[in-house]
């Protein structure tokens, strides 16, 4: 398994005065560091000795985010009245309510 295809991000953390770096399959992870550079290398390492541990011991190894497939649908629920009003302004835009819903989750 390639550690450099699960998903990173470092972002600077003021309570630290330090950046730090996360993996999305890996949420309870992060590493601190004074560069962004050195953050994402700690993070990494962390993530490649938790895979090593959880093979090792025949846990599943998270899938990558990268590597899901995804079929651009989900569910949502939401109370009747939003719902209601949702499909009211789309049909003063004149829009269908999955264009109306998929317009405002992208904005």
């Amino acid at each position: 398994m390639n550690i450099n295809h699960f998903t990173y991000r470092v972002s600077w953390s003021p309570e630290d005065d330090e950046h730090v770096a996360t993996c999305a399959e890996f949420p309870s992870l992060s590493w601190l560091a004074k560069t962004p550079g050195a953050a994402l290398k700690g993070v990494q390492k962390v993530v490649a000795e938790a895979v090593a541990d959880m093979q090792a011991s025949g846990e599943t190894v998270p899938e990558t985010l990268a590597g899901r497939r995804y079929s651009g649908e989900f569910k949502v629920r939401i109370p009747p009245l939003v719902h209601r009003q949702l499909v009211l302004t789309a049909a003063e835009q004149g829009v269908s309510l999955n264009r109306l819903a998929s317009a405002k989750l992208a904005a």
